[in-house]
């Protein structure tokens, strides 16, 4: 598994980040993966979930702009709570079911290659025991 290196902020590491992606994005959908490539995918894809959530949460906590001087004093209104964190959910479940067909389908493959492949010492047969009188 690659780690992450230590600037990541750096847009060369994001560009590689972006181009592993993508590659590892084509070897799922074509079956061709490994079980360490899925490890992979999976990290890449909590990072861009834990980077995004990061945004998210610093938009939400930068104050409004100040209301101008000429604008009429409107009663302020208030947004609805969130009810359970319904984005967090989302954004969770995508990551699983990503992880979840990383994962199958590299399994698939590798019990693929194992059903096909000849298994150790089956060309010999083992002579059977002479029936006693």
């Amino acid at each position: 598994m690659i780690s992450e290196p230590a600037n990541a902020g750096a847009p060369a590491s994001v560009a590689q980040r972006n181009q592993r992606y993508v590659f590892l994005i084509g070897r799922l959908r074509s079956r061709q993966m490994t079980m360490e490539e899925a490890t992979e995918l999976f990290a890449l894809m909590e990072g861009m979930l834990r980077a995004s959530e990061a945004a998210r949460t610093a938009l939400l906590r930068t104050p409004p702009a100040p209301p101008s001087l000429a604008a009429p004093a409107a009663p302020p209104r208030t947004a609805p709570a969130p009810v359970g964190g319904g984005d967090d959910f989302l954004l969770l479940g995508i990551l699983a079911m990503g992880a979840g067909a990383g994962l199958i389908a590299a399994m698939g493959k590798r019990m693929q290659d194992l059903a096909s492949s000849p298994a150790p010492g089956s060309g010999r047969t083992v002579p059977s025991a002479a029936k006693s009188p």
